[in-house]
């Protein structure tokens, strides 16, 4: 989709700084609140990730394959812990453990993954120009990666050297993340503005290449590259998983040794720079790690939209703006959410799949719109 229109909120961060109590830099809750957020911090992380594997567990049970919760459980337990009596009590077919350990499980490990990392590097993003609004894909990311993948669909993997279509997207996503670097600089230092426009231009000239090769190829191909575009896990294995769960791990860790950085850069780079943070390099890197985590996520998984924007705005609501409770809630929250969805894609319409990116699309756009007339936004640390 080419981008005609820019919102202003987007282009115009707010003049004033977040309030201090906001993001916690430099003042501390009472005791006693502290501890209360802290456990309901635990406590919504804990549910968070029953809720991810119980996911995992009906995801494994529902297809064409008649297999209960109870039988997909104890054919994940059974590869996972090979050799336990237990585990194996004669009454599960060939086909029941294929269908769940080969195409089931996969598709559902995926979905969490991609959502956990689509909902870490908005989260990233949106410290990066300090807007709610923002998301990787305003970036241009996404359609880089579209255009990487959809040349290989379109031309085949000999054109290309023989890259792969995971290969290629991945490819794209670091040729954008490269340009709008090189484009949003500014007398040596990344500027928010300059970044939101750069991605939002090289946005629409990806989208114009992506609609030129999708118009201009036979009509088999038209399928695969819409479907490519719109998002899904279906197609996942274990081997696509290995890229976006190391991909994820690296974030994670990056995102908490700079959690307090990152509060520190939510006050402003003034404010930042008081508390010794180097503002400029920090954003960098955070572009990096984002535009990295995003770009491994559509290689495999396509174009799925709104996890980014939604989620890490509920983390803020639910737990506050500081980025040592948040992030935890935003990636758990993100594999929930997007796991949720998968499982939705596969049932509400069967036989027939919708792509994941719609699918979020009607479920966040409305959830989102819900918020803001509630006010939520300018309770979770981005008042207006």
């Amino acid at each position: 989709m080419i981008i005609s229109t820019v919102p202003s909120v987007l282009l115009n961060p707010p003049a004033q700084a977040p309030r201090p109590e906001s993001v916690e830099v430099g003042s501390t809750p009472p005791g006693r609140a502290r501890r209360r957020l802290a456990r309901r911090t635990w406590l919504l992380c804990l549910a968070l990730a029953v809720a991810a594997c119980l996911l995992v567990v009906v995801s494994g049970a529902v297809g064409s394959v008649a297999v209960s919760p109870a039988q997909a459980a104890q054919i994940v337990l059974g590869h996972l812990l090979p050799g336990m009596p237990w585990m194996s009590d004669g009454s599960l077919t060939p086909l029941q453990d294929q269908a769940v350990w080969q195409f089931r499980l996969p598709r559902a490990l995926l979905a969490g993954l991609a959502g956990a990392g689509l909902a870490l590097a908005g989260a990233l993003m949106q410290v990066t120009v300090r807007n709610p609004l923002a998301e990787p894909y305003i970036l241009g990311v996404s359609s880089g990666a579209s255009v990487g993948a959809v040349l290989v669909i379109v031309l085949g993997s000999a054109a290309l050297g023989g890259l792969s279509l995971n290969v290629a997207a991945f490819a794209g996503a670091l040729g954008a993340c490269a340009c709008v670097a090189t484009l949003a600089r500014k007398n040596g230092s990344l500027s928010p503005t300059r970044m939101i426009l750069a991605g939002v231009a090289l946005g629409t000239l990806f989208s114009a290449v992506t609609s030129y090769l999708t118009i201009s190829t036979s009509a088999q191909n038209v399928v695969s590259v819409l479907f490519f575009l719109l998002g899904s896990v279906s197609a996942a294995t274990m081997a696509s998983l290995v890229g976006p769960a190391v991909a994820l791990a690296v974030a994670c860790v990056a995102a908490a040794l700079l959690s307090r950085s990152l509060n520190a850069l939510m006050t402003g780079d003034e404010s930042a720079v008081s508390l010794g943070v180097d503002a400029a390099r920090l954003r960098a890197l955070l572009l990096v790690v984002a535009s990295l985590l995003t770009g491994t996520v559509v290689s495999v998984a396509g174009g799925i939209g709104f996890v980014g924007l939604v989620i890490p705005h509920i983390a803020r609501i639910a737990v506050g703006a500081d980025h040592r409770r948040m992030l935890p809630v935003t990636v758990l929250g993100g594999a929930v959410f997007l796991t949720a969805a998968d499982l939705l894609a596969r049932t509400v319409a069967a036989p027939t799949e919708i792509p994941l990116g719609i699918l979020t699309a009607f479920v966040g756009a409305p959830f989102f719109l819900w918020l803001m007339r509630r006010g939520d936004a300018e309770r979770a640390g981005f008042g207006r």
